[in-house]
């Protein structure tokens, strides 16, 4: 059993009970993503990153607890935190059935055989697709391109030469010849095919030239900007 004090130095102790709630609500949705992906792809190394995230919502757990426990002084503040962490137990399950998921990829390939019709079933598939050099998507990250409001396909993993990337930051660059797996309907993946191929220019959400200007460090000096004239 681990050591509570074991979690004290932990960054997560430092956020929010927002935060927290966000962060676990964001993990579940990836790590059943990649659990489902790991199984359409025979991944090992997805199945690895699942239990890896499932660990990682142990410690939110514990952290989000924490929060609760010490904020709680009157049995009314344990009422009403007591929603709090039902949302987060269901999150945390949520991760555990995603780690008894890939369990199954112990199972030899025949005695699985309902997983793609299981998958095929569903509204929002996971699909793979490689960014031809034709592809105009070459060159620009995640962010910049909008890919999900533009497709609707989420991008829930990403190889490139350095290797996988899960659950990619909107700050992660595009290049010719990356493979990328993605989650949504079957109209938004047939979009993102002919993107991704070059047949169909993208269209970005703002003009690509003030797109590619901007730098990250640029963004950030913004921001700050804009949050200091709000604080005057």
């Amino acid at each position: 059993m681990t050591d509570p004090e074991d979690y004290a130095n932990l960054d997560h102790i430092e956020m929010t009970v927002r935060e927290l709630l966000t962060e676990m609500k964001d993990t579940s949705e990836v790590i059943v993503d990649l659990a489902y992906a790991s199984l359409l792809y025979n991944s090992e190394d997805m199945a690895e990153k699942v239990n890896e995230l499932e660990k990682e919502m142990d410690n939110l757990k514990y952290a989000i607890r924490f929060k609760v426990l010490m904020s709680s002084r009157t049995k009314e503040d344990a009422k009403q935190l007591s929603g709090l962490l039902q949302v987060a137990s269901a999150a945390d399950k949520i991760s555990d059935a995603a780690a008894d998921i890939v369990d199954l990829l112990n199972l030899p390939l025949e005695r699985r055989p309902f997983v793609p019709a299981m998958l095929y079933e569903s509204d929002e598939k996971i699909r793979a697709t490689r960014i031809k050099p034709e592809s105009s998507m070459a060159g620009y990250t995640i962010g910049k391109l909008g890919v999900e409001a533009c497709t609707g396909c989420r991008i829930i993993a990403l190889k490139n030469r350095q290797g996988w990337i899960y659950d990619p930051e909107d700050d992660v660059k595009i290049r010719a010849g990356d493979d990328i797996i993605v989650r949504g309907t079957e109209d938004g993946y047939k979009r993102l095919m002919e993107y991704a191929a070059g047949s169909k220019p993208w269209e970005f959400p703002e003009a690509p030239e003030d797109e590619e200007e901007t730098t990250p460090q640029e963004e950030a000096a913004s921001i700050n900007e804009d949050e200091e004239e709000e604080d005057e």
